[in-house]
């Protein structure tokens, strides 16, 4: 990496620090940005307001996820618009998850570029199939295994997965009723409890396990999971 990536790294950081600090009165301790074209991961670390946490002391988990929703939308596009200023990537995909419980988050950014693998990204292949075993097993028991399933090495602590052709038929009637929000929260009370109670997971990537996220685009048919590791080093 050389200095001006860093920079850019650096500045993302700072802008999204202050957006999420005016927005939330508390801003996350730690922020790590990953460029690695068509994607970039923000992973966000010790971010929960005093608010936040007393409201989740009481049990009001879904009040901290609904305010935070709607807070979000209010920043995607401001947040879209300075990657594509700092990096030149114009964001056609914007995901996030909180993982409440470790005061953590991650925001992923996937461009309207060329395929991955034609930007030189790696694909990750060490364990690829027994992963891919595992997500097309929990997949099946939400909705329905995948159309497409692809695998990412952004660095050596986060793997994204993107899944396409993800759902069933009375899904996409739930949100043609008008339903997202609730098939949202569904889905993910359903995926992570899969994802956090499997214990492969580990084995496979052969590292510990520090976060899980995931989220949806229902309307692109596509979902997004990352992994974040925490590598051992001989």
């Amino acid at each position: 990496m050389n200095n001006q990536e860093k920079q850019t790294q650096h500045e993302i950081a700072s802008h999204i620090g202050r957006l999420l600090r005016e927005a939330f009165g508390k801003g996350p301790q730690s922020i790590y940005v990953s460029i690695n074209r068509p994607f970039v991961v923000i992973y966000l670390r010790n971010f929960l307001s005093p608010t936040e946490k007393i409201l989740l002391q009481q049990g009001h988990v879904y009040s901290v996820q609904q305010t935070r929703s709607i807070v979000m939308e209010t920043l995607i596009p401001e947040i879209k618009a300075y990657l594509q200023l700092l990096t030149g990537m114009n964001m056609q995909e914007f995901y996030f998850d909180w993982g409440l419980h470790n005061y953590s988050g991650v925001f992923v950014g996937i461009a309207s570029e060329e395929n991955p693998l034609s930007q030189g990204l790696q694909e990750w292949c060490a364990g690829k199939k027994e992963l891919h075993v595992e997500i097309e097993r929990i997949s099946l028991l939400i909705q329905k295994i995948p159309d497409n399933i692809q695998y990412y090495l952004i660095n050596e602590r986060t793997i994204l997965v993107v899944k396409s052709g993800i759902m069933i038929s009375i899904a996409k009637e739930l949100i043609r009723l008008g339903f997202e929000d609730n098939l949202k929260i569904a889905q993910r009370n359903l995926e992570k409890k899969y994802l956090f109670n499997n214990n492969q997971f580990q084995k496979i990537v052969k590292s510990p396990i520090t976060d899980i996220f995931t989220d949806w685009n229902f309307h692109l048919d596509k979902s997004v999971i990352v992994f974040i590791l925490n590598p051992i080093h001989d």
